[in-house]
């Protein structure tokens, strides 16, 4: 793959013009297993297709009440039940997960809110028997991240509205298969990008919107969070998936925390497109030593001794149809401070988060004072954010954000309204993983980043916040106790 990268620019060159599909690429003969999944990752991105269907701006049929069926309930599942249980206009169905007693506790929470759903476990296969019932709507996957794309396809494929947890997939293929079973069914297909509802990132949308920063020049995003002990806890993820995950892939493995909220700033998949990406990742400094130090006193860690553990920073640079551009960063083992970065950067003004509090500048040298950023706040203020916000915060669930999620969701659904997110936006954020891969084991060769909207983010219209239509799904209950 390395020996032919003059080939590769020239096609990178015609892609960019769209003459190039994967049928004309020269042909790719991997040495061995990893390079095989790297040639594909390259074939992939390079495909092109029709688009079948418009899943952009896409409305349903209005659900009067919204069945709810959830597969996985460990880390992530718990969390939107219990966000989903609060609200009027749902039925909770069923509930799938291969461990017994995660089930019967996830139903056990459910004890006080007169929802009875029917469960199924202990089979790898068990979540199949509950999407081919014909009385759920909508199913949340919120599984290891392998699983969330085949879950996804059969679900819509057995017509129901998906949501799965980020990422929505793993591979470049996982992404076309979304995209083209959603576009088939016409079913909603959402990644459940919560931070695109932080209350932050939410004012800095609404001001973009409203022209508060001019022209968007450049943007980042970042996932840097300290989970080198955690990925290592025996307890922490189901059969210890997501260390392994970490042990066997080296790139941008979560990027869309911080990459989400800037996109929709950006308007991508509407009005601009990403062109091509370039990663770069460092060495691994501390997941195998980590793994060592445990196998020294725990023979269960000598498994994960010796592994080509992913980098600890990888940093992704994206350049757009428009000419922007985007730097999206992913650590999760170095001892850093929490950071998901979210700047953005346009012609009359900036803004940046982390450090906390989120500092603006509308233009000058300096950041504006908390009392003038506090009337900003005031001023741009999302329709979503003055209607639910508080209820949000009482709810909790990483300051609210998960509950505006989960009850925008629900609200589209049974208003038929489109999704905040659509499948085009799992899709391509969750391909920046498999991207940034191919590109930092080819000495960081740019590489082109899938148009997976089929040319309709020419003509595509960006989200809206007004909630003009929609908005009267109401709260049942309140829990006590943040989560």
């Amino acid at each position: 793959m390395k020996s032919n990268r003059r080939n590769f620019f020239k096609l990178s060159g015609l892609a960019g013009i769209g003459l190039v599909g994967a049928n004309i690429l020269p042909a790719c003969t991997p040495a061995d297993k990893t390079t095989s999944i790297l040639c594909h990752i390259r074939e992939q991105a390079f495909k092109q297709r029709n688009q079948a269907f418009n899943m952009c701006g896409f409305s349903a049929p209005k659900l009067e009440t919204v069945r709810v069926g959830f597969i996985g309930l460990g880390n992530r599942g718990p969390s939107h039940l219990m966000n989903v249980s609060l609200l009027e206009g749902v039925e909770i169905k069923a509930l799938c997960d291969i461990v017994p007693e995660k089930v019967d506790k996830a139903r056990r929470s459910l004890a006080d809110s007169g929802f009875n759903p029917e469960t199924y476990t202990g089979d790898m296969e068990a979540w199949k028997k509950m999407c081919d019932r014909d009385d759920i709507d909508l199913i949340y996957i919120s599984t290891p991240w392998n699983m969330h794309a085949p879950m996804a396809v059969y679900a819509m494929e057995h017509g129901k509205h998906v949501c799965i947890e980020v990422p929505a997939a793993t591979t470049i293929e996982e992404c076309w298969q979304l995209v083209e079973t959603s576009e088939k069914t016409r079913k909603h297909c959402m990644m459940l990008e919560n931070c695109c509802y932080d209350f932050f990132e939410l004012l800095t949308l609404n001001m973009a919107r409203q022209g508060f920063f001019g022209e968007i020049v450049h943007c980042e995003g970042a996932y840097i969070h300290n989970l080198l002990d955690f990925n290592f806890e025996k307890n922490g993820y189901w059969e210890m998936w997501r260390l392994k995950e970490n042990a066997g892939r080296n790139g941008n493995l979560y990027p869309t925390h911080g990459l989400g909220p800037i996109c929709q700033v950006m308007d991508i998949n509407r009005g601009d497109k990403m062109d091509i990406l370039v990663s770069v990742t460092g060495k691994d400094f501390q997941m195998n030593e980590t793994a060592k130090q445990k196998a020294s006193t725990d023979e269960f860690y000598k498994q994960f001794t010796d592994k080509p553990y992913r980098g600890n920073m990888t940093t992704s640079s994206i350049r757009t149809s428009l000419g922007r551009t985007i730097m999206v960063q992913h650590d999760v083992t170095s001892p850093n401070v929490y950071s998901r970065i979210h700047k953005i950067s346009g012609t009359k003004g900036t803004v940046l988060k982390y450090p906390l509090p989120g500092r603006i500048s509308n233009g000058g040298e300096d950041w504006l004072s908390e009392q003038e950023v506090k009337l900003l706040e005031e001023k741009y203020q999302p329709a979503i954010v003055s209607k639910v916000g508080e209820i949000a915060k009482e709810v909790g669930g990483h300051g609210g954000m998960d509950f505006l999620m989960d009850w925008r969701t629900i609200d589209c659904l049974r208003n038929g309204l489109p999704f905040d997110q659509d499948v085009y936006d799992a899709a391509l954020w969750s391909s920046i993983a498999p991207l940034s891969e191919w590109s930092a084991a080819n000495d960081s060769t740019s590489i082109h980043v899938p148009d997976f909207t089929g040319g309709s983010w020419k003509t595509n219209q960006p989200i809206d916040l007004l909630l003009e239509k929609g908005g009267n799904t109401k709260v049942a209950t309140l829990p006590n106790a943040d989560r």
